[in-house]
């Protein structure tokens, strides 16, 4: 199908405190025909709201979001189910006569919606147990190091504490006998069929990023992240195993709340991840075709983005 005939949809993404969301509310509130769908690994979980920086529920009144709230912190969400939610809700908007706007940080999710899903193997929960059991022994450095001589190029896109990424690429390696990195470069399945506005909301000053996210993570725990964490723990079945609270903030908070750490390494761990995410998502950024970068730290960065969307449906209507 020729591209100028395909249904148009805008990804609006970045590193966390790059303003996305009052983007995206200012797109909705100009009058635009548009509707919100979140694209953000942890906003999926119900009662995760501070240290997910999730849109308070004034905002959430004014300009609803899509996949906000869908399943409880005991629960997984993987990529191929948002891969699926989003294709849907995508075809829904575009029979309503509006423009699905796809807004967030959780990079994977983007690009498995663009490109579609490779053929990866299924988990495997003895091979996870047996490499849960060597990480308790040799440390996840270890186990990182080991990656990098089965998939140096893997591995050199993976922090080594990001042991949740760093087992799944060993499986992978095991399960399938080849690199995970390999399998990633051949065709994947399906991939989406929507004429893409691709706006990378990036910092033109790394430092002042990183002072809006000690802004932005000390007013979590000014308004409450312990308090959360510790309602979350009663009202729920968890543990550090499970993706909510492998969630950047919360594992950091779970560690105080045990005793493990006092509030400076709280505070230090916690800013020191925030970080970390903000380089992959940057890195992740960096490395995708056809974006079109705004300086996130300007002062009328949600009126650019509009006009850029404006332009954009104008040459939509107009192709």
């Amino acid at each position: 199908m020729p591209l100028t005939t395909l249904p148009p949809a805008l990804f609006l993404m970045g590193p966390t405190a790059s303003g996305k969301t009052a983007s995206a509310i200012h797109l909705l509130e100009s009058g635009l025909p548009v509707e919100l769908i979140s694209v953000d690994s942890a906003l999926v979980f119900k009662d995760m709201d501070i240290g997910t920086a999730k849109p308070t529920a004034a905002e959430l009144a004014r300009a609803p979001h899509h996949l906000i709230d869908i399943i409880s912190p005991e629960e997984a969400y993987s990529t191929a189910q948002f891969r699926d939610d989003a294709r849907k809700l995508m075809d829904d908007i575009i029979a309503r006569g509006k423009l699905p706007v796809l807004v967030g940080g959780t990079m994977l999710y983007f690009n498995t919606l663009q490109h579609g899903i490779h053929d990866l193997p299924q988990a495997d929960p003895a091979l996870r147990e047996q490499l849960h059991a060597e990480a308790a022994l040799i440390g996840w450095p270890a186990m990182h190091a080991k990656l990098a001589v089965l998939d140096p190029a893997t591995a050199a896109r993976l922090e080594p504490g990001d042991s949740q990424r760093v087992e799944r690429a060993l499986e992978i390696c095991t399960l399938a006998g080849k690199p995970m990195s390999e399998l990633l470069a051949e065709p994947a399945q399906d991939a989406l069929p929507y004429r893409l506005l691709k706006l990378a909301l990036l910092p033109s000053d790394r430092a002042a990023l990183h002072a809006r996210i000690a802004l932005r993570f000390d007013a979590m725990l000014a308004g409450g992240l312990l308090d959360e964490v510790e309602s979350l723990r009663r009202r729920y079945q968890l543990s550090l195993d499970l993706p909510s609270m492998r969630c950047v903030g919360y594992r950091q908070a779970w560690e105080y709340l045990d005793g493990q750490i006092d509030m400076r390494g709280l505070r230090d761990k916690g800013l020191a991840a925030t970080r970390q995410l903000a380089k992959r998502q940057l890195t992740w950024l960096r490395g995708m075709d056809d974006v079109e970068s705004l300086d996130c730290l300007g002062s009328d960065l949600p009126e650019q983005v509009l006009q850029r969307v404006q332009a954009f449906l104008d040459t939509s209507h107009g192709a």
